[in-house]
């Protein structure tokens, strides 16, 4: 019983290309392609730019971009509806404030707390965004076909709206 513990399985290659991995290789691929067209967008800020092609923006910085609602967000929604912890994303949230994306300002409805918002440049960072979101989806359509594109789309759709897996 030992020996068949400790010898490797016959066959290795499911590791390599399980939906979880294709999957995983598919979004880095997507959001890198979105940071280039983004770090030559011209109306992109020259800094911002330059950070974004330095490869000094990474996926992370993209959730702020993805999940901030434009009336702006407290620091604990935020970091609820990007699945990542209170502290990372507040971490990430002191790095775009200082690259000037976003402002903390007091909430008006908790003293405690702080809301997060856009500020304009962080508004015309989310304008290049969905210009590089959308680019992005047409390279990605005319390489695999318009049928298997929306095939894709519908099938990731009706996947994430399970939400949670299993326990």
């Amino acid at each position: 019983m030992l020996e068949a513990l400790s010898s490797p399985p016959a066959e290795d290659g499911w590791r390599q290309t399980h939906l979880g991995r294709l999957l995983g290789h598919a979004m880095r691929r997507f959001d890198a392609r979105v940071l280039q067209l983004m770090a030559r967008n011209v109306e992109v800020p020259l800094a911002l730019s330059n950070l974004a092609a330095r490869d000094q923006v990474s996926a992370a910085h993209v959730h702020i971009t993805r999940h901030l609602s434009l009336q702006g967000d407290r620091l604990t929604d935020l970091a609820q509806r990007a699945g990542m912890s209170k502290q990372a994303m507040a971490d990430l949230v002191d790095q775009c404030a200082a690259w000037g994306l976003v402002t903390r300002t007091p909430d008006p409805r908790d003293a405690r707390a702080r809301r997060v918002a856009f500020t304009p440049t962080g508004l015309a960072w989310l304008q290049a965004f969905r210009d590089a979101v959308a680019q992005a989806e047409a390279e990605f359509r005319a390489e695999v076909g318009d049928h298997v594109a929306t095939v894709v789309a519908i099938g990731l759709e009706a996947y994430g709206a399970y939400g949670d897996p299993p326990a």
